[in-house]
């Protein structure tokens, strides 16, 4: 018996499970199956070729949205105090560096992003381990450490998002609200592919995409045609 509420079921009820969507027609499917109250976060989920074990094939990136992310973003920025009035006007949060490290130190660490300048990495050897639990650790892979934090704050706030693989080789991400506009999330997909697809490891052979497959918040899973979405770049 399923355990799935009513919305879920009726959701679910119009996506095929047998069926390969194209992009636009995955994208209105994610628009007609958005099953919460509040505005659902737009998914998507790729299964790649990879070896996360080898260095050269555990991809981790950032992309900018260009309709942004929909998702408002705490940022706190660890950086030295003559810097930390600039990263506050860039948008952050919270920035400085003893009392945050002593904040942190704590386990009070109540934001989205940690972002940081190349200085100041060995003053967080003491809460390295509290920051790395909660994947916040500041890191150059992630653009996280960066000597314009004010640059990388301003496209935080704007939809820059990160991608990781897993240890099982795939990548979930966002590409925007449902109630964005048809258009824009499939534009902001587009731009995601695309990122990936031109991230293939040079030691990657024959194929690199396995599947891609999106949903929303809490909704069913939409299968995209792998080819068709790639020509649709």
């Amino acid at each position: 018996m399923s355990h799935k509420g009513k919305k879920y079921r009726a959701s679910a009820e119009k996506v095929s499970k047998k069926e390969y969507y194209s992009l636009t027609d995955g994208v209105r499917m994610v628009k007609e199956t958005g099953v919460t109250k509040f505005d659902a976060t737009a998914e998507v989920h790729f299964n790649l070729n990879l070896d996360p074990k080898k260095a050269e094939e555990a991809l981790r990136g950032t992309v900018m949205l260009p309709h942004g992310s929909g998702k408002t973003v705490k940022i706190a920025a660890i950086v030295t105090d003559d810097k930390a009035k600039a990263a506050k006007a860039a948008g952050a949060d919270a920035a400085g560096l003893d009392d945050l490290i002593e904040e942190f130190s704590k386990g009070k660490v109540d934001y989205d992003v940690i972002v940081a300048t190349p200085d100041v990495m060995r003053h967080l050897g003491k809460i390295a381990k509290i920051l790395g639990q909660k994947g916040l650790m500041p890191n150059p892979k992630s653009g996280t450490v960066t000597p314009d934090v004010t640059k990388t704050i301003t496209e935080l706030k704007k939809g820059r998002v990160e991608y990781r693989v897993d240890k099982e080789g795939n990548i979930h991400t966002i590409f925007g609200k449902v109630s964005f506009k048809q258009e824009e999330l499939e534009n902001n997909l587009k731009v995601m592919i695309k990122t990936l697809r031109d991230a293939k490891p040079s030691t990657v052979k024959g194929t690199f995409m396995n599947s891609i497959t999106l949903t929303t918040t809490m909704g069913p899973g939409i299968k995209l045609d792998l080819n068709e979405a790639l020509k649709s770049l």
